[in-house]
């Protein structure tokens, strides 16, 4: 790649904007909500950018939305490159325990991801763009997006369309971590987050007497047999290069100690780094459940719920990433993730779509110690907001590098 585009000083910009990024931050902190419908959160988004040279265009099936920005040194008859850049804007349903002054007000919830971080860093690269907006050569949308915790919000605002309101032809996102050193970027190319299945199945049998179990089809011994067969499977058929996850997370049967139930529900997730795996250990949870039922005359209802794709970063996209992180925050700014995580992230439905890369930014305070942290989805997690500085510049550095260069 060549070198930094003389028109930004990303780090300046990150700092310019900081004081209202951090005021925006705690508002959004204070009052956390869940799900697809995050009306105050919106709002207090909306109400950041206001004034500025922005298309905001609504999702219909959440509160999200999408901003765009058209920049003014588009050639004549081309509109230029289009990047989208993504913030997610809910919490989690936990009650938060960080004794911070604009801890939670709301019972039960609480941005124990860094959301709150997220959406209000894109918000301050927005309003930062803004401020080059003569000088870019195409078009930034910033995508704010609820329902990230488990609620598939990605999806429904591509479903929505507004991935075609103006069409991006790289996308990319930043996810704030707690255990990493502050102002650090962590990345890799290819896959960086794991597909999220949620397994579950109903095992019937015929209840009665737990002291005269040949009288009954006892469906608790099946349920821990489908289990170990399970990790065996996992153990034995899956490649160690291409891994899976497979838990039972839970399993619900009887009401008394002299009863044997009538069913057993077990439930689980499954998580893999690629479709061919995922669609193999699919098969095979149906297959056992079914089959090791059968063998001992129970039947099993085997239903799958199908959750994120696996997240996958272009290797030119994750390149950008990393040249620009030692721009920002130094020689050491980048930090490569040896292997991928087993969690997920929805920001994968954009990448299905466009190329484009996430990376996390390291927010641990210099005066702790990254790896003793509270990490992400702890009721005690908390970042250092002085870090949201170099966010807003990754954000804008991205925007305008591939704005003027493509994935060159």
């Amino acid at each position: 790649m060549n070198a930094p585009s003389a028109l930004q000083d990303w780090p300046k910009l990150g700092e310019n904007v900081l004081p209202d990024t951090i005021a925006l931050r705690r508002a959004i902190h204070a009052e956390p909500e869940v799900g697809l419908h995050c009306p105050k959160t919106t709002a207090k988004l909306k109400a950041s950018l206001a004034g500025l040279p922005l298309e905001i265009h609504d999702s219909q099936s959440t509160t999200g939305f999408i901003a765009i920005l058209r920049g003014g040194q588009a050639q004549a008859g081309d509109n230029g490159r289009t990047v989208l850049l993504r913030g997610d804007m809910d919490a989690l349903p936990m009650t938060e325990e960080t004794g911070l002054d604009f801890a939670s007000t709301i019972p039960g919830a609480m941005h124990a991801c860094g959301h709150d971080a997220h959406s209000a860093m894109l918000a301050g690269a927005a309003r930062a763009l803004c401020s080059r907006k003569d000088q870019l050569p195409g078009t930034i949308v910033f995508m704010f997006q609820p329902g990230e915790e488990g609620h598939h919000g990605a999806r429904w605002m591509i479903e929505d369309g507004l991935l075609e309101v103006a069409r991006p032809d790289a996308a990319f996102a930043l996810h704030i971590s707690p255990n990493a050193p502050g102002g650090v970027f962590v990345g890799r190319e290819g896959p960086l987050l794991a597909s999220t299945d949620t397994l579950i199945a109903n095992i019937k049998g015929k209840g009665g007497h737990a002291a005269m179990p040949h009288d009954c089809i006892d469906p608790i011994p099946v349920a821990c047999e489908i289990v170990t067969a399970l990790q065996s499977f996992i153990a034995r058929r899956i490649p160690v290069a291409d891994p899976a996850v497979l838990t039972i997370t839970q399993i619900h049967a009887g009401s008394s100690h002299n009863i044997i139930p009538d069913s057993v529900r077990l439930m689980g997730t499954l998580r893999t780094l690629s479709d061919s795996t995922r669609e193999k250990a699919r098969a095979a949870f149906r297959q056992i459940a079914n089959d090791i039922s059968a063998a001992h005359g129970c039947t099993a209802e085997i239903n799958i719920d199908e959750g994120y794709p696996v997240t996958v970063c272009d290797p030119r996209a994750t390149a950008m990433m990393r040249e620009l992180a030692t721009s920002i925050s130094g020689e050491k700014g980048w930090s490569p993730m040896p292997a991928p995580m087993m969690g997920g992230e929805d920001f994968s439905y954009v990448l299905r779509e466009v190329p484009g890369a996430m990376a996390f930014v390291g927010v641990a305070a210099p005066d702790s110690d990254p790896k003793t942290n509270p990490p992400l989805h702890n009721t005690r997690m908390t970042i250092d907001e002085s870090v949201m500085a170099k966010g807003i510049a990754m954000h804008c550095a991205l925007a305008e590098r591939f704005l003027e260069r493509g994935f060159d």
